[in-house]
């Protein structure tokens, strides 16, 4: 942005160095001055060259903010999966527990097998395992997306060699 800002600013000092030269020819009475013809020509070339860099910035920068765009969708879908996989596996784990409760209650009234305890125990387990993949991919997750901004941090603050 600040090439930009400074790509407008030349090209309103060269506009500006044209009007005057404009008003200057126009003053002449004698006819066109050559010295003042030549450098407005000049201008003029150097205007069409700030423009045509301006739209070039442009271009690129509307290029490189369209790819930032599309990295933060990217993003945005797949936290919105993880979340639907972390609800999926907090209501599995909410179940598992509570069928684990009743046959815990099942087994103190005499009525229960051990074998169906053990089996949802396991099954617990094996949710309470799910759960935990799915908090480590939730940081992961996390931690792809603030990588970038920590890698960007990093090299603004790395101290500038001088050639």
């Amino acid at each position: 942005m600040n090439d930009i800002e400074e790509l407008q600013r030349r090209i309103t000092a060269a506009m500006d160095q044209v009007a005057f030269g404009v008003d200057k020819l126009g003053a002449a009475s004698a006819g066109p001055d050559e010295d003042t013809l030549r450098q407005l020509e000049d201008e003029r070339t150097a205007n069409a060259q700030l423009q045509e860099r301006v739209r070039s910035l442009r271009t690129k920068s509307e290029g490189e903010l369209a790819a930032l765009r599309s990295h933060v969708e990217e993003g945005e879908a797949r936290m919105a999966q993880l979340d639907i996989e972390l609800q999926r596996v907090r209501r599995a784990n909410a179940q598992l527990t509570d069928a684990c409760a009743a046959l815990r209650d099942a087994n103190t009234e005499g009525v229960g097998e051990p074998h169906l305890i053990n089996k949802a125990m396991l099954a617990e387990l094996e949710g309470l395992r799910a759960a935990r993949a799915a908090d480590v991919a939730e940081t992961s997750t996390i931690l792809a997306s603030l990588q970038p901004l920590i890698d960007a941090a990093s090299d603004t603050n790395a101290p500038q060699e001088d050639a």
